[in-house]
């Protein structure tokens, strides 16, 4: 039995990782906030912790990818870092008090912040040179989020938020086990020596894309930190909230299980930039309309927001790099767009949901998508794929 538990391909091991890895975030991304919320924390305290943990990811994947680049210890790392999650985890059960959970929220950031990148990284060199499926692998993630979000939303509605910790805590450890099944990386065992950040990752085309990365993940400040909020303000219970947060990632799995048709027909840049201008449109809808109709609608350009965008960013950011630093590229990318992008979010929609309510939070998500789009219009130039396709694509 664990004979075979431990000879799984290495896809099955990989698609695992991302279900247990997105359950916990359909956990965590509708109802963490929504906890804090019953826990009487105010708008700018939760906007603070929200910014918090994305903070950390500006540092601490980077860190970590550059030593797992270094010493080539990216697996040993991995499991290290799903380990401490889980046990850092465990503090939430012991205080409510904000300077507490701040610190809680702050150990466990460093852990827990750069999983989602090195597990990008073991997707990217498993999957070789057909890294245009990668959303068939991803997208189990997605059906994760789906499951749980649904099925927690109308718990929640009857026994109560407060088991949210216990859940998140066992779908922490339940990884922690699975991460262990992980296979050693394929690169050479000796340590590299040369960390320089390469040319690529340090031009023009690539500082364009990380910036608009950025403005991306800030414009979706607001919905990830308060739509919950805002949903239960309007008078909707937790199973509408849990459907819309599904409905978003049923979406999402449509354009993942079809990623290797969109990027063979489309440009990288054509998606981003087409992601970019949906993100501007979802949140201005957002803004005008509070019926559950519209809502629903809205969340369908999920699709575009996330899915789309966030494959065609790993795609982007793997051919800015060298084979020697993918982990560092890919944690870099995290870093910039959930790390900073999303603290800068946070903190704004906080302050303006706090002081000036939902209408102009989401009209500045609005704003700042627009800005990314329009720079990566004028300014956003994408290598070729290594495989010499053209990139000339509509």
């Amino acid at each position: 039995m664990l004979r075979s538990i431990l000879r799984q391909p290495v896809k099955h091991i990989l698609q695992t990782q991302y279900f247990l890895y997105f359950a916990v975030m359909g956990l965590t991304l509708p109802y963490f906030n929504l906890y804090l919320s019953h826990i009487h924390l105010d708008g700018i305290q939760i906007g603070f912790l929200s910014g918090l943990r994305s903070a950390l990811i500006m540092v601490a994947p980077m860190a970590w990818g550059l030593l797992a680049d270094r010493l080539h210890a990216r697996r040993i790392l991995y499991i290290g870092m799903n380990v401490g999650a889980t046990v850092i985890w465990m503090g939430y059960f012991w205080t409510t008090q904000f300077k507490w959970l701040a610190v809680i929220g702050l150990l466990h950031g460093i852990v827990f912040s750069p999983i989602i990148a090195f597990l990008e990284t073991f997707s990217m060199e498993a999957l070789g040179k057909e890294k245009k499926k990668y959303g068939l692998t991803r997208l189990w993630g997605s059906i994760a989020f789906i499951l749980v979000v649904v099925g927690c939303g109308r718990l929640f509605d009857r026994i109560g938020i407060d088991i949210l910790l216990v859940l998140v805590l066992a779908g922490s450890g339940l990884q922690a086990l699975s991460s262990l099944l992980i296979p050693a990386t394929s690169a050479p065992l000796h340590p590299s020596q040369h960390l320089v950040i390469p040319e690529g990752l340090r031009s023009k085309g690539a500082v364009v894309f990380l910036i608009c990365g950025f403005l991306m993940l800030a414009s979706h400040g607001g919905y990830y930190g308060f739509i919950s909020i805002h949903l239960e303000t309007l008078g909707y219970d937790k199973t509408f909230i849990g459907i819309c947060w599904a409905l978003a990632s049923i979406c999402e799995i449509g354009v993942m299980a079809g990623s290797q048709r969109i990027f063979s027909r489309f440009s990288l840049k054509s998606v981003l930039v087409f992601a970019l201008i949906a993100a501007s449109l979802r949140w201005l809808a957002l803004s005008y309309f509070t019926s559950a109709a519209p809502i629903l609608i809205s969340q369908s350009l999920h699709a575009l927001t996330y899915g789309t965008f966030h494959m065609a960013s790993i795609l982007t950011i793997d051919r800015f790099a060298p084979d020697r630093l993918k982990t560092f590229a890919q944690t870099l990318n995290n870093s910039i767009g959930y790390g900073m992008g999303m603290t800068a979010g946070f903190l704004i929609a906080g302050y303006i949901y706090q002081q000036s309510g939902f209408v102009w939070m989401f009209r500045t998500s609005s704003l700042i998508a627009l800005c990314g789009a329009l720079i990566l219009i004028k300014w956003g130039k994408i290598p070729a794929d290594p495989e010499h396709i053209s990139d000339n694509r509509v």
